[in-house]
């Protein structure tokens, strides 16, 4: 469906640095593991308990608003049962076939992030052939480094031997496409949403354990998620309350106290993997399983081609 009219989610700027290239969180993040590596528990905490889990969280409210009740009702399948054996099945994956279940929660990861990277690509088009360049190279370089991520730290023949070659041939490439992006389509902007997309997983070329790899870059796609979801619920609220500005103010409340407590409680679980003891360690499986259902609610919460999502989220996104 056609986008390209209606480029504004909050404003210029905030959807710049926090849309579009909000490349601040994983600097910060990188500069604090480089300064301070004998407190990379507390980085990662820290990163888990101010954004990725709270971006989890966002989910929830966003898919159980009363808007969406109705659709839940009529798709059973969809948002009940297949849930729930998403949830059965990952349980049994982490505790029988832990090594492969992992393994393919790196893949389904890494699919919904660039998934997403696309979209937010979409939401900022120029042209078609701009957007559909932007849809074969943010998908093609992330299945770059998920390969590069399963030779470095799954099968290791990329070692420390080689990455330095490695990283500097990505580099090189990586410096002449975006060089290329802009003197095709000069737009800066999008070209700056470009490279968000592109570099998202770059830092499984540099770090040292897989953990920063992933939540490093990341970091820019919960900052987008959130912002998005906040803007939609803000506007479903606004819409609905337009002569009661004081409930609608309480709902933008209780969204985020729901995300803040989401977040605080599965970042909690999240840190016994870090922790000298190590008899809770299971625990994790709590967060990783609502990441699985995360990664596929999103596939249908997004999904603009359904009537329905073009009306309850679609047509609030905008300014």
């Amino acid at each position: 469906m056609e986008l390209q009219n209606q480029r504004i989610i909050f404003n210029r700027y905030f959807d710049l640095y926090f849309i579009k290239f909000p490349i601040i969180f994983p600097l910060i993040y990188g500069v604090a593991l480089y300064s301070f590596p004998q407190y990379e528990n507390i980085i990662i905490f820290v990163a888990l308990l101010t954004l990725a889990e709270p971006h989890f969280g966002a989910t929830w409210p966003f898919f159980l608003d009363k808007k969406n009740i109705e659709e839940i009702k009529n798709k059973k399948i969809i948002y009940i049962y297949v849930p729930f054996l998403i949830a059965i099945l990952s349980l049994f994956g982490f505790f029988y076939y832990n090594s492969i279940f992992l393994l393919i929660f790196f893949a389904v990861n890494m699919f919904h992030v660039t998934r997403q990277s696309y979209g937010i690509c979409k939401l900022y088009k120029k042209n078609e052939i701009e957007l559909k360049f932007q849809e074969i190279f943010i998908y093609s370089i992330n299945l770059v480094f998920f390969i590069i991520g399963i030779l470095r730290f799954y099968i290791p023949i990329i070692n420390e031997e080689n990455i330095f070659t490695v990283n500097l041939v990505i580099l090189i490439l990586l410096f002449f496409l975006f060089l290329f992006y802009y003197l095709k389509f000069k737009n800066i902007e999008n070209l700056l949403t470009f490279v968000t997309g592109a570099i998202i997983f770059l830092p499984i070329c540099f770090v040292e354990k897989p953990i920063h790899g992933i939540v490093m870059g990341v970091l820019m796609h919960y900052t987008q998620y959130l912002a998005l979801t906040y803007k939609i619920y803000d506007k479903r609220n606004s819409t609905e309350l337009t002569i009661q500005p004081i409930k609608t103010g309480l709902k933008n409340f209780k969204f985020f106290l729901t995300i803040i407590f989401y977040g605080f409680i599965m970042a909690i679980l999240s840190s016994f993997t870090n922790i000298g003891d190590q008899s809770f360690k299971f625990l994790i499986v709590i967060p990783l399983v609502g990441q699985m259902l995360h990664f596929y609610l999103d596939s249908y919460l997004w999904k603009f081609s359904e009537k329905h999502n073009r009306e309850v989220t679609l047509k609030h996104l905008y300014s």
